[in-house]
């Protein structure tokens, strides 16, 4: 067979020719390999914007939930004051009569005492307590209050906030609760006790300043009020 010579500067024509289509063709499987493709991309960018969503929801439920606790915070002790208020009307004739009567906040043995000395209730004060002790008594008469988160509902139905409702320690395995029913500068504060089929409900002064679970009370063993 005869051999075929092509002049040189058409062979070198050829070589380059072929060797820029494997330049060509390499880079094509490049790309091809290494660039996502679009549903890939999209896929990735749903993703992201689906997590967006969460999060945004998330938020806004929180947001509704602390929204509503406020409310109903709110709505609890305006309603507690509608109450109190009420029993401060009905307790006027008898502060009338008792004027004078009304006996000054102690001063403090020390700057700093771990726990505070209860008050003297005014007789306005004293005559609220009755009220609610009266109240209190009724509603809990001959039922069984076995834990606090049962004592804590029955307050709240009565209208006294959750807030306003301060969990003590057990007392033989029944459960205390103090209710801070201050409103101003006043001092009452009552501490209910189950004692099985009923409660015993204490008045007594928190000073102002103090957490009402910070007064000392002497233990003592009365009849559930009723």
């Amino acid at each position: 067979m005869r051999s075929i010579f092509l002049p040189k500067p058409l062979l070198t024509a050829a070589l380059g020719s072929v060797v820029v289509l494997a330049a060509v063709g390499t880079q094509s499987a490049h790309a091809t390999t290494t660039r996502p493709s679009a549903t890939a991309t999209a896929s990735a960018a749903s993703a992201r914007t689906a997590a967006v969503h969460a999060t945004s929801r998330a938020a806004a439920v929180r947001t509704a939930r602390a929204a509503k606790a406020v409310t109903k915070a709110r709505v609890a002790e305006a309603r507690f004051m509608e109450l109190a208020h009420l029993f401060a009307q009905s307790c006027e004739p008898q502060v009338l009569t008792a004027v004078g009567h009304a006996t000054s906040e102690p001063t403090p043995d020390h700057a700093l005492p771990v726990l505070a000395d209860p008050v003297p209730l005014t007789p306005a004060e004293a005559c609220a307590a009755e009220r609610h002790q009266l109240r209190i008594g009724k509603a809990f008469s001959g039922k069984e209050t076995a834990t606090y988160e049962q004592m804590r509902d029955r307050l709240t139905a009565l209208r006294y906030p959750e807030a306003r409702i301060h969990r003590m320690a057990n007392f033989a395995g029944r459960p205390v609760v103090r209710l801070d029913l201050r409103v101003g500068a006043e001092h009452l504060a009552l501490e209910v006790t189950d004692i099985g089929q009923g409660v015993m409900v204490r008045a007594f002064g928190a000073p102002q300043g103090w957490m009402v679970t910070d007064v000392r009370l002497k233990r003592q063993l009365d009849r559930p009020t009723s």
